[in-house]
């Protein structure tokens, strides 16, 4: 995996604007559409932003999610609350390009099936992502892999729904369609979790983070998540 080191969260985000931009403009040259999957967090609504700023072909855009709260529609908690103000208010995509996990049902295990369908019709079958941003947490957790939780172990499927965690059930890509990706951007801020990046550097899969294998990966993160400040 490539670090890069920045500043502070707001170079952090702007680098990783770039970075996206120029993978989104290669993927339409390459295969004609740019199939982008979105954790949440406060950086990437930032990057999302600036992200509007770059030269970028919108038209040929899809944004799915790497993980949603399950909760109302327009809940704060929302991931997809976030994501539309940050991309749709900035940034001439089109509003259905986004695609959002349907987590408002009941029935989760169909909700998954149904998000997995329109995956399937995009990216194909086992479904392929141009690219997956990620971040991380304090204890190691990406997307919505959290430590303990079963979701850690499903490799049949590439969603699941987990137990609850800070108040919420979640929806959440699993490792299967993760590790697919043709590129992990992982964006990474805080002091707070300067040793947990210094684990997914190793690899180490005591935490979730840890997991993620792919053959190219970017970790941005700021001096106080690298140890450096």
């Amino acid at each position: 995996m490539k670090i890069e080191v920045f500043d502070d969260d707001a170079a952090v985000a702007r680098r990783a604007a770039a970075v996206i931009a120029e993978n989104a403009r290669h993927a339409v040259a390459e295969r004609g559409k740019f199939l982008m999957a979105v954790s949440g967090g406060k950086t990437p609504w930032i990057m999302l932003r600036d992200l509007a700023d770059e030269e970028v072909p919108w038209e040929h855009v899809h944004v799915f999610q790497i993980d949603e709260r399950i909760a109302p529609a327009g809940d704060p908690d929302r991931n997809l609350t976030h994501l539309r103000e940050s991309l749709l208010s900035h940034a001439p995509l089109r509003p259905e390009h986004i695609h959002a996990m349907p987590v408002e049902s009941a029935d989760f295990a169909a909700s998954a099936a149904d998000y997995f369908k329109t995956l399937e019709n995009l990216a194909g079958n086992p479904p392929v992502l141009d690219l997956a941003h990620l971040g991380m947490g304090p204890d190691g957790h990406t997307a919505s892999l959290i430590p303990g939780d079963p979701v850690l172990n499903v490799s049949d499927r590439d969603l699941a729904v987990t137990g609850v965690y800070q108040g919420r059930r979640r929806m959440t890509m699993t490792y299967p369609l993760l590790n697919r990706s043709r590129f992990i951007l992982w964006l990474i801020t805080g002091a707070e979790k300067a040793l947990a990046v210094q684990l997914l550097l190793k690899g180490d899969p005591s935490i979730p983070s840890g997991r993620i294998r792919c053959s190219s990966m970017l970790l941005l993160a700021d001096k106080a998540a690298a140890g450096t400040a």
